[in-house]
C-alpha cells in the first residue's frame, strides 16, 4: 500500500482505534492482576484497581520493546500489512473481547489480537504471508504459559507449605497478606510490560505501512510507548468486574499463602515470556498458577468443570478473532 494513498485522518482513526483495543485490554484483564488479591481479601476492589494500574505503568521503565517488535515486525511478511488490515485485526481482537467480557469469560486479549492479525493478513494474501516462526511461537505458549505457571504456582506452593510447617495458621495468614502486596505488584508489572506491547506493536505496524514510521527504526515513537503504558493502566482502573469472581473464587478458594504463590508463579512466567518476546496470554497464565496453587491442597480443591469451559475459550480464540477479522478487512475495503 503507498503511504500517499492513506489519509492522515484514517491513520488517526486506526491509532485511536488501537488505543482504545489496548483500554479494553486492560479492562478485559484486570481480573488477572486483581481477583486473586481481592478474593483473598487483602485489598478492597477499588484499592486493588489503582495498585494493579500503577505498576502497569511502571513497566514502561522495565522491559525492553521485545514483544512490540515480535507483534510488528515477526508476524506477518514484510510490505503485506496495510491501514485495512489493521482495521480487520483491531475489530476482530475488540469484538471478541466484547463478547467474552460480556459472558465473564476470561479469554485471551493477547490471542485475540493475533487472531485478528491473522484472519485479516489471510482474507488478504493467504496464509504465505505470515511469518509462522512468529505465529507458531505464538501458538506454542497458548500450551506453555499455562503449564508453566500451573509448574511454578504449585511448586511455590510445595516449597511455601515446607517452610511454614511449624509455622502457625494465624502467623502464616497474616504474613502472607504483607507478602501478596508484592507479588501482586509483580504481576501487574508483568501483565503490563507483556500485554501494552501488543498495542505498541500493532500501531508501529500501522506507522510502518503507512509510511510514518520506518521499517528500519529500532524503536517505535516514543508517543507510542507512553500513550499504549497509560491507556493500559486506564483500563485496569476501571477494571472488568464480571471476570474477577470467575477467576478469584469460582476456579478454587483461595487464601492469602494460595494467592501469593499463584501471583509469584505468574509473574514469573510473564517475565520469562517477555524476555522472549512471546506475546503471552495473561489470562492463561494466571489462570494455570490458580489451578496449580489449588490442585497442591488437593485435587477436589479445583473446580474442573470452571476450568474446562476457560480452555475452550481459549481454543476458540484465535480462529473466532480470526473469522471477525476476515469479515471487517473486507468491509473495510468497502468504508475506508
Amino acid at each position: 500500500m503507498d503511504a500517499v494513498q492513506v489519509s492522515f485522518g484514517v491513520v488517526v482513526l486506526l491509532v485511536v482505534l488501537a488505543v482504545a483495543f489496548d483500554f479494553m485490554n486492560g479492562f478485559h484483564d484486570a481480573a488477572n492482576s486483581i481477583a486473586t488479591v481481592v478474593s483473598t481479601g487483602v485489598l478492597k476492589p477499588q484499592q486493588a484497581v489503582v495498585f494493579a494500574a500503577t505498576f502497569n505503568v511502571i513497566a514502561v521503565f522495565v522491559f525492553h520493546l521485545s514483544v512490540a517488535a515480535t507483534v510488528g515486525k515477526g508476524i506477518v511478511q514484510p510490505g503485506i500489512v496495510d491501514h485495512y488490515v489493521v482495521f480487520g485485526a483491531l475489530v476482530g481482537a475488540i469484538a471478541w473481547n466484547v463478547i467474552t467480557w460480556w459472558y465473564g469469560i476470561p479469554s485471551s486479549s493477547s490471542h485475540a489480537l493475533i487472531g485478528g492479525i491473522v484472519g485479516a493478513v489471510i482474507a488478504k494474501s493467504g496464509v504465505g504471508a505470515l511469518v509462522a516462526g512468529g505465529v507458531l511461537k505464538t501458538v506454542a505458549f497458548i500450551f506453555v504459559s499455562p503449564l508453566l505457571g500451573y509448574l511454578l504456582g504449585s511448586l511455590m506452593m510445595v516449597a511455601v507449605a515446607w517452610a511454614c510447617r511449624r509455622s502457625s495458621p494465624l502467623r502464616v495468614d497474616n504474613w502472607f497478606r504483607r507478602l501478596q502486596l508484592v507479588s501482586a505488584g509483580l504481576y501487574s508489572l508483568g501483565h503490563g510490560g507483556n500485554d501494552a506491547q501488543k498495542t505498541i506493536g500493532i500501531i508501529w505496524m500501522l506507522l510502518i505501512a503507512t509510511g510514518y514510521a520506518s521499517a528500519t527504526d529500532a524503536m517505535p515513537p516514543t508517543w507510542v510507548i507512553w500513550t499504549c503504558y497509560i491507556a493500559i493502566g486506564l483500563g485496569t482502573m476501571f477494571g472488568g468486574w464480571r471476570i474477577v469472581k470467575t477467576m478469584g473464587q469460582k476456579i478454587t478458594k483461595l487464601k492469602p499463602v494460595g494467592g501469593f504463590c499463584a501471583e509469584t508463579g505468574g509473574a514469573m512466567t510473564l517475565f520469562f515470556a517477555t524476555a522472549l518476546g512471546v506475546p503471552v496470554s495473561t489470562t492463561h497464565t494466571i489462570t494455570g498458577a490458580i489451578v496449580g496453587v489449588g490442585s497442591v491442597r488437593r485435587a477436589s480443591a479445583v473446580r474442573w468443570g470452571v476450568a474446562g469451559n476457560i480452555v475452550w475459550a481459549w481454543i476458540f480464540t484465535i480462529p473466532a478473532s480470526a473469522f471477525i477479522a476476515a469479515v471487517f478487512y473486507w468491509l473495510g475495503l468497502q468504508v475506508l
